[in-house]
């Protein structure tokens, strides 16, 4: 007689929510919807020609509270939406292309990949909340700095004193609030 060993099923915090396929289409389309509305909190400064928004933050709570698959989608439904004439980027911009679009890009992938390590409980304790938005953060940087420097034909260093440092000291800031956020929205529900 063979044991079948059970794989419990990984919950991020939209799980806990019912609804099935209804709840899944409204949170994908919700979660790229107020990304949208978080672009719109949008300062430019001359520091780069990037600018300070909470879009960011909101794909990495997004992507942790979705899920992988979900959080993903999500992204891939705003970088669409926005590429195909939607004004939600920040500043009420859209289209495909432009020094910025690397980090629209980088959403994707790092909703990806905190939705994953979300799925694993990354996200139920405060440091291991903070190294998981601190992760997406790097892939954000990864795509969005490598693009601006691409776009705007700057050398590495460059495209990384205008592409990354002006926001790390407000990452740090958003870093501690997710950091806080999340493991506080598990507590909540008793299911950490």
């Amino acid at each position: 007689m063979s044991s079948v060993v059970a794989n419990p099923r990984r919950l991020v915090l939209a799980d806990l929510i019912p609804g099935g396929r209804v709840r899944d289409l409204s949170l994908v389309a919700g979660g790229a919807a107020l990304t949208g509305l978080a672009a719109q909190v949008s300062i430019h400064t001359p520091l780069s020609p990037v600018p300070f928004t909470l879009q960011t933050l909101t794909v990495l709570l997004v992507g942790a509270s979705l899920g992988s698959v979900r959080g993903a989608v999500s992204m891939l439904v705003y970088l669409a939406a926005g590429a195909a004439g939607v004004p939600w980027y920040s500043n009420g911009s859209h289209g495909w292309g432009g020094p910025t679009f690397g980090y629209v890009i980088g959403f994707v992938a790092a909703a990806g990949v905190v939705g994953y390590l979300a799925e694993r409980r990354a996200d139920r304790h405060i440091v291991s909340t903070a190294l998981l938005i601190v992760l997406g953060n790097v892939v954000v940087y990864a795509f969005g700095a490598t693009w601006l420097g691409v776009d705007l034909q700057l050398s590495v260093s460059k495209a990384f004193a205008l592409g990354v440092r002006p926001f790390l000291v407000t990452d740090t800031i958003k870093i501690v609030l997710a950091a806080l956020a999340l493991p506080a929205a598990w507590k909540l529900t008793r299911e950490s």
